[in-house]
């Protein structure tokens, strides 16, 4: 018999929970969630880089509407549970949905606290521990004006770095003399206030907040000391407390949060409660380890496992503030019975705090170097004896035994059960068993299949280097290298980066990103140029400088120094006009070969690089434009004859695939992309080894991408099917606005699929509609400022679309 389960809150650790249940009882529960937010379950963790810029909400989705669907779980968004009824075993929401339960799950987290003081209720005062808060200071930091944070802990370091990296002016209030003062020993506590004072973010320590000023509005913070501080945002971040009153008033036990014994069971054995709410052992917690921790013993429990227990272990803490590394775990309190051993580099801003009792480690305080953070924990954790490594303890494991500094010697000294994703407590030996048992060689693929680094991504370095030592030269490094010899930086968070800096020029971004070198090199600045033309349409001038040779000339250099020169024929389309201007330029210029190539296009080949200007002047002039043949961007569209001529022709293909390259033109893409429109099942023009392909069926258009046929054969990969032209413009469209958001420079689009999954390609594009409209939107935005080719007096400006007669326009108001 389908039992009901209900669960009231979809945050990370219900969401775990869920993980391990379906996974242990499949078919077993019939699932009912209740969310107060009107979303799905996203990664409170990453929160932090939404509002610095670094990442948007859909990047930090955990599940998706899809996930619920497939799994058959019924997720209420919006509706907040506002009685439990444990006689008729129900919970009814605010939107009246009463929902019956044979065991329920309560998960409501906690609630910032909220500091008394007049002006506590003004606009402009806000919290920060969901998406609408981050939201809300987004909205606010449009202002550019002055913010005030009242908190210096984790959360209040966190938004401050958010707000001032989104342009506002900060100030941090903080009670204590140090900043983070749980966390932190004072030493690593002014570390970290100067780091923070560098990057322009005020700090006032001992500061008591009298008042907030203004007129039903925020205005100032006032402190006792007098202190008056002009702002216009106040944010809250001074600790959180747990959320139980719907517990309490449901009549089970509550104290500090909801008591749940050590199988996160509460006083009613059929309800059970786990995450922030929740009080195991007399703690509670708010960390994302132990809520994890409690999902999984909580799905094991209700997957009938009674000899599952929740087991306390200190949690490592870490800042999610970029470019400052802090590391602290444990007990590092003063006291008789201990003694430490402390590590300063003053001029690179390091330090090291290893505190002992009884020759064991009993607490770990880092600070700009914090590499060994997972040794020192499982040495702490195993309570290991380090008298025998005393004097050279606080250098790290590759110091044992005489070694040298050698980050990679230090992650294999570690044990296999030593931890090394600490959100998710993933061991070395879980990571590195699994990547040999299903031949994992990407990031993305241990990610996928251990979660380890899937989190706050803070333990990267560990798994990347855990990966290099397992696979050896197998390693796939494309995830993880640097972008070139001119930056350590790849491109993953080169992109990330300008993004969140708001880097609009080639300067700014090597000047803020630190760049080795003057001017970038050969390697980078195209892939500079590709990333700030595709991230600021309209803002960011191409630099045509920053291209390669064929793209500056739109022309293919060929190996005796000449080139070929390829105008584009539409699908694949031309006319007697066409192929008489062709064959005068030929004539005029004495181009030596005229051959026609496999996107049903003629190319012609030993132009001299003096007459490229007049040669393609004269085409122009018959009304041609370039194929971009050289281009990292549409380089064809392939077509068959479709109804018009053939017997089989389901579709009009010609017409459709000319129609998605008058769109599609002109847009720069990572790679080269190749597309082609097949009118039947037959597949005459080769639809199912392109990057995007399209086969016309009797009751639509099957949508088809992420095919190779050069240095790699692949078939394609399904996206999905639609009913009309309309539709399939819009798919591929967005289709390749999400590669072009997301891929490296020169990835092509099979392989980009295949780093981030082909599955999560289908949720963003085919089931989440509101996602592949934007991604549709902002394409049509970029085409607005889509490349011309400066060799046609006529295709420039104002007046470029007159050479493609695709309603843009069209499409955008369908979009809207």
């Amino acid at each position: 018999m389908i039992e009901k389960l209900v669960i009231i809150g979809n945050g990370m650790a219900p969401g775990r929970m869920l993980e391990h249940l379906l996974e242990a009882a499949p078919g077993r529960y019939q699932v009912t969630i209740f969310n107060a937010e009107p979303r799905v379950n996203y990664d409170r963790i990453m929160l932090s880089p939404v509002l610095s810029g670094e990442k948007d909400y859909e990047q930090i989705i955990i599940h998706g509407d899809g996930w619920y669907v497939r799994n058959g779980i019924t997720l209420y968004k919006g509706h907040r549970i506002e009685a439990i009824d444990r006689v008729a075993r129900t919970v009814t929401s605010s939107e009246g949905v009463t929902e019956a339960y044979d065991k329920l799950v309560i998960a409501t987290g906690s609630n910032p606290l909220i500091i008394p003081v007049p002006g506590h209720d003004f606009a402009g005062v806000l919290t920060y521990r969901d998406l609408d808060d981050v939201n809300a200071m987004l909205l606010a930091a449009q202002s550019r004006a002055k913010a005030v944070v009242i908190g210096g802990g984790l959360l209040g370091l966190e938004a401050a770095a958010g707000l001032q990296s989104q342009g506002m002016d900060v100030t941090v209030v903080h009670l204590m003399p140090t900043l983070m003062e749980r966390q932190l020993d004072p030493a690593a506590g002014y570390l970290l206030q100067k780091a923070l004072e560098t990057r322009g973010i005020k700090v006032l320590t001992q500061a008591n907040t009298k008042a907030i000023l203004g007129n039903g509005k925020v205005e100032a913070v006032e402190l006792a000391d007098g202190t008056i501080i002009p702002a216009t945002l106040v944010v809250m971040a001074a600790g959180i407390r747990p959320n139980a009153a719907l517990a309490r008033e449901a009549g089970l036990s509550v104290e500090r949060g909801i008591v749940v014994d050590d199988g996160m069971r509460t006083s009613d054995p059929d309800i059970y409660a786990l995450g922030e709410c929740a009080e195991v052992g007399g703690r509670v917690y708010g960390l994302v380890a132990p809520l994890y921790e409690m999902a999984r013993t909580a799905a094991a429990r209700l997957a009938g496992d009674e000899s599952a227990r929740f087991v306390h272990l200190d949690t490592p803490t870490k800042l999610k503030v970029t470019g400052i590394d802090v590391y602290s775990l444990g007990d590092f309190a003063d006291g008789d019975d201990r003694e430490e051993i402390v590590l300063r580099d003053a001029s690179a801003d390091v330090y090291k705090r290893l505190i002992l009792k009884d020759d064991r480690i009993i607490g770990t305080v880092l600070f700009g170097e914090v590499a060994d953070g997972a040794w020192f924990n499982d040495l702490k954790k195993k309570a290991a004896n380090i008298s025998e490594m005393r004097d050279t303890l606080i250098f790290g494991p590759a110091f044992q035994g005489g070694g040298t500094s050698d980050p990679a010697a230090a992650v294999a000294a570690l044990p296999d059960d030593a931890e090394i994703c600490g959100c998710n407590g993933i061991c070395k030996g879980k990571i590195t068993s699994t990547i040999k048992a299903k031949g994992l060689t990407t990031l993305d693929e241990v990610r996928a299949h251990t979660k380890a680094s899937a989190s706050c991504g803070t333990c990267t370095g560990l798994v990347e280097q855990l990966m290099e030592l397992t696979l050896g030269d197998a390693f796939d490094r494309s995830a993880v290298q640097p972008m070139c010899a001119c930056t350590p930086l790849g491109h993953d968070d080169v992109r990330r980066l300008i993004v969140a800096k708001s880097l609009k020029t080639v300067p700014a971004v090597m000047q803020e990103l630190e760049w080795k070198t003057s001017c970038g090199c050969a390697k980078c600045r195209p892939a500079l140029n590709y990333y700030l033309v595709c991230d600021w349409p309209g803002e960011y001038a191409d630099d045509y400088q920053s291209r390669f040779i064929n793209e500056r000339v739109h022309a293919n250099i060929q190996k005796d120094g000449t080139f070929s020169v390829v105008p584009r024929m539409w699908g694949g389309v031309t006319s007697s006009k066409e192929l008489r201007a062709i064959a005068d330029v030929v004539d005029k210029f004495a181009i030596p070969t005229v051959k026609v190539t496999g996107g049903q296009r003629i190319d012609m080949l030993g132009v001299r690089k003096e007459d490229l200007p007049a040669v393609w002047a004269d085409l122009g002039k018959a009304g041609f434009v370039s194929g971009h043949a050289y281009a990292k961007g549409l380089r064809t569209v392939k077509t068959c004859v479709g109804t018009d001529w053939c017997r089989f022709g389901t579709q009009d293909s010609t017409g459709l695939g000319i129609r998605i390259e008058k769109f599609m033109w002109g847009s720069w893409t990572p790679a080269k992309v190749k597309m082609a429109v097949s009118g039947c099942p037959r597949n005459c023009s080769e639809a199912t080894c392109k990057d995007v392909g399209v086969i016309c069926v009797d009751s639509g258009y099957e949508i088809h991408f992420a095919g190779a046929a050069g240095l790699d054969i692949k078939g394609t990969e399904i996206l999905g099917q639609v009913k009309t032209e309309d539709e399939t413009v819009e798919y591929i469209a967005a289709l390749v606005q999400m590669y072009r958001e997301q891929a490296r420079y020169l990835e092509r689009i099979y392989k980009w699929a295949k780093r981030i999954g082909v599955d999560e390609i289908r949720r963003q594009i085919v089931q989440d509609g509101d996602r592949r409209r934007s991604y549709f939107e902002r394409f049509v935005f970029s085409q607005k400022f889509a490349q011309v080719d400066p060799w046609d007096e006529r295709v420039s400006g104002k007046d470029k679309h007159e050479f493609r007669p695709m309603a843009v326009v069209g499409f955008a108001e369908a979009a809207e």
